[in-house]
């Protein structure tokens, strides 16, 4: 992958996937970490995760950073701001993982839902596993159109439609204990 001057480097988690950095992702864990330490809507934050993307963006020789060199360039600042007491509860997650519904849809084949099926329960157990704890899917109707071969929207295709969305719920719902957040569009 290639990270354009004025981009974001790509970040690479222990599991060796590589994800955009996102900023909102950044601040939800500074944020989550200083909660957990006693400072409840920390004034830093903000200004912290600017600093950290400005850094980032200087970086733009490196295609790929990994997160936990990201971490501890996080843990670093905290410490020299003065607020060591959040390092230990600096722990970010994965940032969110995309997942083309599409993608899924045509390597099962056209009118092939349960390879579809298969295939989606699949990416949503190897994703899943990396330890991320936002999910989204893109492409529903799209991938929806797909498998039922129509080029106009139907009734079948609302049903399908709906079985997807069930599908997800029902494979993250038995993850248990897990806290993942999912979109489905």
């Amino acid at each position: 992958m290639v990270a354009f001057k004025e981009e974001f480097p790509y970040l690479r988690c222990d599991s060796g996937q590589l994800f955009e950095f996102n900023q909102q992702w950044l601040h939800a864990a500074i944020t989550r970490a200083a909660d957990q330490a006693g400072y409840p809507s920390w004034w830093l934050t903000d200004h912290i995760t600017e600093s950290i993307a400005f850094y980032l963006r200087l970086r733009n020789d490196e295609p790929v950073v990994p997160i936990s060199q990201l971490s501890q360039t996080v843990r670093y600042v905290l410490k020299v701001i003065g607020y060591k007491e959040i390092i230990p509860y600096f722990s970010p997650a994965p940032p969110p993982i995309s997942l083309s519904l599409l993608e899924v849809a045509e390597a099962a084949g056209t009118g092939y839902e349960l390879a579809f099926f298969d295939g989606l329960e699949k990416r949503i157990d190897a994703l899943v596993s990396t330890g991320t704890d936002s999910l989204q899917l893109c492409g529903l109707q799209a991938c929806v159109k797909h498998l039922r071969g129509a080029k106009m929207w139907t009734r079948a295709c609302d049903t399908l439609r709906e079985e997807v969305v069930c599908f997800v719920r029902e494979k993250l719902a038995a993850r248990g204990g897990l806290d993942i957040s999912c979109s489905v569009r």
